[in-house]
């Protein structure tokens, strides 16, 4: 990548570090679009009278399109400018969010979420992509985390801030307000990035569709990728199951009012988002001490996936404050997020990163879909939320064990050339 194709008033390393904090504020304003839902749902099921069921799909309606889209965009991601693509997706799914405060009906919010996925799909791919082009390898811990923060400080501020705007404005003009004026990010993007904000992509003769086929099925017997998307997809499960119920939760089962149960459950999501520039600095500076990457990565994911485990007794004790309590420490799942983005950046070539980041989040929005279907089911069979829960800590605590039994050693010389290598182009 080349900083020189344009005039900048800031050196390559503090702008490569101001489009990660605009990943950031990316990142932060998709899941504020895409959890609003969540801390309105109370309001739109009395309005549309949902039940557990019809709130299921709509919850789930976002990951259908949003992982559908994962390989497309990561395939995009890896050959197209970075700077017009994140910016159409980010337009795309910005008018979607604002067009929701117009639907009427199940049908109409359906659509809006459906095309809101097809815009965010762009978050992860896209965000890991930059991340790979201005980082080297042993440095991606503490970008990847701080740009993936901003998903977590978007569910925070969204439980402050969502429930005061439900009670003033209402449901309808909530989201348009939260949807058309996140479009002023685009200013400081464009003005930020360079006109061409892509990888290098090596010269080569045009494969045939057979070689592209074949090149795809061998992608998807890789042991690697195999491995790391099944930890993904645990991961995945669990922290969508608290996404799109735990508002849901509060409400009904600790009998908070919607104030306040946005208020409780903004703490989890911060600590979620805080551990995961923690976790990725704790393993960059770990490594850079001396320490094995393959260990040092692996068991902060181990660590992280254990406390997940605390999500059983969240939901059995009788104090709702107990049980939040629990909750956050449930989150210092969010220690790991980072570590799998470098161990999936470590294991893929440097021209497909976006690519396996496609096929890691298609995995894990599966998860998506899954989460919001199961949970309203077992709510619906059993009349309570520990069924739910319970499941979602063990699949978490479990999932590590595909890092350690399937995921081979991290490639240390090629990732060393690699990063060299990105570091030269910017």
């Amino acid at each position: 990548m080349q900083f020189s194709d344009e005039p900048s008033h800031v050196d390559a390393p503090a702008r490569r570090w101001l489009i990660v904090g605009l990943l950031f504020a990316a990142s932060l304003i998709n899941y504020f679009d895409r959890a609003t839902i969540s801390f309105a749902l109370p309001l739109i099921s009395k309005d549309l009278r949902l039940g557990p069921e019809a709130k299921g799909v709509l919850l789930s309606a976002f990951f259908w399109s949003y992982a559908l889209m994962q390989v497309p965009v990561g395939w995009c991601a890896d050959r197209f400018n970075l700077r017009w693509l994140y910016a159409g997706a980010f337009v795309l799914w910005s008018v979607a969010q604002g067009l929701t405060g117009f639907a009427t009906t199940l049908g109409m919010l359906i659509l809006f979420r459906v095309l809101l996925g097809i815009g965010e799909a762009i978050y992860l791919p896209g965000g890991t992509k930059i991340v790979s082009i201005l980082f080297p390898t042993s440095e991606r811990g503490l970008p990847c985390g701080l740009f993936d923060f901003g998903t977590r400080t978007g569910l925070f501020l969204e439980g402050l801030l969502i429930p005061l705007m439900l009670k003033w404005y209402g449901w309808q003009r909530t989201f348009m307000v939260v949807g058309f004026t996140a479009l002023l990010w685009l200013i400081p993007w464009l003005l930020a990035t360079p006109r061409k904000l892509r990888g290098a992509t090596p010269v080569m003769p045009q494969p045939s569709r057979a070689a592209i086929a074949r090149s795809f099925l061998s992608l998807l017997r890789n042991q690697n990728l195999i491995g790391i998307c099944i930890g993904f997809f645990f991961f995945d499960y669990y922290w969508y199951l608290l996404v799109t119920w735990l508002p849901d939760y509060l409400v009904t089962v600790r009998q908070m009012t919607i104030l306040k149960a946005g208020l409780y459950a903004s703490l989890p999501f911060l600590v979620f988002g805080v551990s995961q520039p923690v976790g990725g600095w704790i393993a960059d500076e770990l490594v850079r001490r001396g320490c094995d990457e393959t260990r040092t990565r692996k068991g902060i994911i181990s660590v992280a996936f254990l406390t997940g485990l605390l999500l059983i007794p969240a939901s059995l004790v009788t104090s709702p404050n107990a049980a939040i309590a629990f909750i956050v420490g449930g989150c210092l799942v969010g220690l790991a997020t980072p570590n799998m983005l470098v161990i999936l950046q470590h294991c893929a070539p440097p021209n497909e990163v976006g690519l396996w980041t496609g096929i890691y989040n298609f995995i894990g929005n599966i998860a998506g879909i899954l989460a919001p279907l199961a949970t309203g089911f077992l709510i619906l069979s059993t009349g309570s939320y520990t069924p739910a829960f319970v499941l979602a800590a063990i699949a978490i605590a479990a999932g590590q064990f595909s890092f350690w039994l399937i995921v081979g050693p991290l490639p240390r010389q090629k990732l060393a050339e690699v990063g060299e290598s990105a570091m030269n182009r910017v």
